[in-house]
């Protein structure tokens, strides 16, 4: 076998050496039930032995299909669309799928007819869509119409748990508020991203709810929307903590705008966390390397992606009861870290003081 090794295997070489047929040896790279377990480890035996790849060409010729999954979205978190990409690419690369990326406009009006027209054009088996792009209900049903499979990332569940992977981000909005409102903050402020979308309601009004529970109310003027850059949140910021009545604590819709209250706090000489405590959402990999380090939400983002695949290629190989079986739910969580503290003046700061006393070298 070593002199096969040399050159390039192929399909005959596999179907020769494992004594079956190269129609056997397709239908075991395809992932085919059809294939006995015993035939099957034999022929995965031989191929591991060749380090035979298959051309994914050839594959798609022999399949009818293209081994392609799409990627929609507009966003501008590259950090975000980083962690997306990473767990897609786990799952492809281990069932022999390729990624094809698709950047878009959610609010341009021909948005339907360019996607519908890089699916085509790519040929792609089916199409993972990520917020905001993934809201719109009138993608959704010319993908249903158009008989194309695909799963929407979302914060909230608008569509059948085949087709859905949803963050709930409002429960962990509300966490973040009982976090706020346990360490004795009330003059708080939510800067909120774009409110079209749904994850930014979703996590405002979790917010609002989770304080509600401990009287505390968000004065109108403590909102402010930004547009989830760094940009909008030092914009936001600097209005909030100029004001003669600043907040003492501010969540913001996503870790790039928190990062940008932190700027802002620095640049007027405000101590975080002794004066003022600052919370983001998302968790990316900016959050842990600011200074101070940000406490924030963190999301899930590339088990999402995981997920996705894993129930796009479950429908693409027409196992829609395996795909229903793949979680459609998963739970943000809080991250403490530096960024937050007890507010001072409050019972919280003053059992934090006391504590620290206590503990103190005599």
């Amino acid at each position: 076998m070593s002199n096969l090794m040399q050159k390039q295997s192929t399909i005959n070489d596999v179907a020769r050496i494992a004594g079956v047929s190269k129609r056997t040896v397709s239908r075991v790279i395809n992932g085919s039930l059809s294939v006995g377990e015993s035939t099957r480890l034999k022929v995965e035996k031989v191929i591991n032995e060749l380090k035979y790849a298959p051309n994914a060409q050839a594959r798609g010729l022999a399949s009818s299909r293209s081994y392609l999954l799409g990627l929609i979205y507009d966003n501008p978190d590259a950090l975000y669309l980083d962690d997306v990409q990473r767990g897609v690419l786990e799952v492809c690369s281990t069932l022999g799928y390729e990624l094809v990326v698709h950047p878009c406009r959610y609010q341009s009006e021909t948005l339907v007819n360019d996607c519908l027209r890089f699916m085509r054009r790519s040929k792609l088996d089916g199409v993972i869509v990520l917020p905001p792009v993934s809201e719109s209900e009138t993608l959704a049903s010319a993908l249903k119409e158009s008989g194309s499979p695909y799963v929407r990332l979302s914060s909230v569940a608008l569509d059948s748990q085949e087709h859905i992977v949803v963050s709930d981000d409002r429960a962990a909005a509300a966490e973040m508020a009982r976090y706020f409102a346990q360490l004795g903050h009330e003059k708080i402020a939510f800067i909120s991203g774009p409110q079209r979308y749904k994850s930014s309601t979703e996590r405002m009004e979790g917010f609002q709810l989770g304080l509600s529970a401990y009287g505390v109310k968000i004065p109108p003027q403590m909102i402010l929307e930004g547009n989830n850059s760094f940009e909008t949140g030092i914009e936001c910021a600097r209005q909030l903590l100029q004001r003669d009545e600043r907040p003492t604590a501010i969540f913001a819709n996503n870790d790039q705008m928190a990062a940008g209250v932190l700027k802002v706090a620095y640049s007027l000489g405000i101590k975080v966390p002794d004066e003022l405590s600052v919370a983001g959402f998302d968790d990316n990999m900016l959050a842990s390397r600011v200074t101070p380090a940000l406490t924030t939400i963190r999301r899930p983002v590339r088990q999402m992606a995981l997920l996705a695949t894993t129930k796009m290629i479950m429908s693409i190989e027409q196992n829609h009861k395996a795909a229903l079986n793949v979680a459609a739910k998963v739970a943000p969580t809080l991250v403490v870290r530096e960024s937050t503290g007890p507010c001072q003046g409050s019972a919280a700061a003053t059992e934090t003081a006391l504590s620290r006393h206590a503990t103190a070298p005599g």
